[in-house]
């Protein structure tokens, strides 16, 4: 197995679903650390949800819903790794528009054997 070490970063600029990252084909994903950060000094929130597939046609599994942050506020998200499976993908909608930017750390652990 081969393992890439990555990050996936968001500048939440609507406040609508966005996609943060989505695991790709043959892929299991650890995901080490989830930080947003408020940048306007206004209180918002953040929902993240986790997708086994397509966020069109699968079940949602709330991580966060509607987590408060307040202004200038910098929040880890996670306290243990989040492993994520082949095609799960990782959605966050934040309260309001150009308020927050959110980072996660990963690693990519691909099966070369099914490849």
């Amino acid at each position: 197995m081969a393992n890439i070490y990555k990050n996936a970063k968001l500048n939440l600029s609507a406040n609508t679903a966005t996609t943060l990252y989505s695991t790709p084909a043959k892929t299991q994903t650890v995901v080490k650390s989830i930080i947003v950060n408020e940048k306007t000094n206004q209180a918002s929130t953040i929902t993240l949800i986790l997708y086994n597939g397509n966020p069109a046609g699968s079940t949602g599994f709330n991580i966060y819903t509607t987590k408060a942050i307040s202004g200038h506020q910098t929040l880890e998200l996670l306290t243990e790794p989040l492993v994520l499976m082949e095609s799960e993908v990782l959605q966050v909608t934040a309260g309001h528009a150009n308020r927050c930017v959110i980072t996660a750390s990963l690693l990519e652990i691909f099966d070369e054997k099914s490849a």
